[in-house]
């Protein structure tokens, strides 16, 4: 009879639900959590990290009684002194705008390092403008064949590329049925996506960073996108012909709002500029 019990299912160990205290019935075994970034199989060997980059831009008009270039100068001094990499861009549908895009592998950073640059008397004059406040994280599909550039460096190198002046960006919210569609669709859906922003991009019209904000984002938008390029009227275009896609079309719930701006200041910290090129600005 021993013998027996040991070979079902409800006798191993392994199998059986976690004990409840007495009176209360079986918990279900929770399911295993993995957190880690995945990429491409390389060699017959997995590539998983748990590192990513969090970037965050934070969008603020000038009031009339700052003077905006000393506030420029200000602003400069103290995100140069903060320790955290960042792009300034200036509001082109704001006179008096400017949007400032940080990043860092440490989230706390944002708390520790640019708050108190952003708290200085000197930058005062500055009022926030939250409705386009975006915060995401970098994130692998599963097929990335070197996993630690597209998650750590990449962003980092196309928001700091010199002559990639010009920026828009903005988050979007897929409706819930595109979450229901069975892998193989999905797939065929991203796939359409995805080739035209390469083809923008092997154009050099048009490169992206692509940010997920599940739970960190004030409106519940899923993914903030950035377009950085020498021109601002192709990143304009990508975002129209992207329109024609199955996702955008039929799966896009929300999009916006967009900010678009140009560099007018780059904060690169050691690494965070390509090989090969280099940054004059900041």
């Amino acid at each position: 009879m021993l013998a027996a019990m040991a070979d079902s299912d409800s006798f191993n160990p392994s199998l059986r639900p976690p004990a409840a205290e007495p009176g209360r019935p079986r918990e279900m075994q929770l399911p295993s959590i993995d957190v880690f970034e995945k990429g491409a199989t390389v060699d017959g060997v997995p590539q998983t990290m748990n590192q990513r980059l969090f970037m965050q831009l934070l969008v603020f008009h000038v009031r009339e009684d700052g003077a905006l270039g000393p506030v420029m100068k200000a602003l400069n001094a103290a995100l140069a002194e903060s320790g955290i990499g960042s792009v300034v861009y200036e509001d082109v549908n704001d006179p008096r705008g400017l949007g400032i895009l940080s990043y860092t592998e440490d989230p706390t950073d944002f708390v520790t390092r640019l708050r108190p640059a952003l708290a200085r008397e000197s930058l005062a004059a500055l009022t926030l403008r939250p409705e386009f406040t975006m915060l995401g994280r970098t994130y692998s599909s599963g097929y990335e064949q070197d996993l630690a550039h597209w998650i750590l460096n990449r962003p980092r190198y196309t928001v700091q590329h010199e002559g990639w002046d010009w920026a828009v960006w903005y988050p979007l919210r897929r409706s819930g049925a595109f979450e229901l569609l069975p892998g193989r669709e999905k797939g065929e859906i991203l796939r359409e996506h995805a080739g035209i922003g390469r083809a923008y991009g092997g154009a050099d019209l048009a490169h992206d960073v692509r940010l997920a904000c599940h739970g960190i984002d004030t409106n519940d938008n899923e993914f903030v996108i950035g377009l950085v390029g020498k021109t601002l009227h192709p990143l304009s275009h990508v975002v129209q012909t992207m329109r024609g896609t199955k996702q955008t079309s039929t799966y896009i719930s929300q999009m916006g709002p967009f900010f678009v701006g140009r560099v007018c200041a780059r904060h690169p910290l050691a690494g965070d500029v390509e090989p090969n090129t280099a940054t004059t600005e900041g």
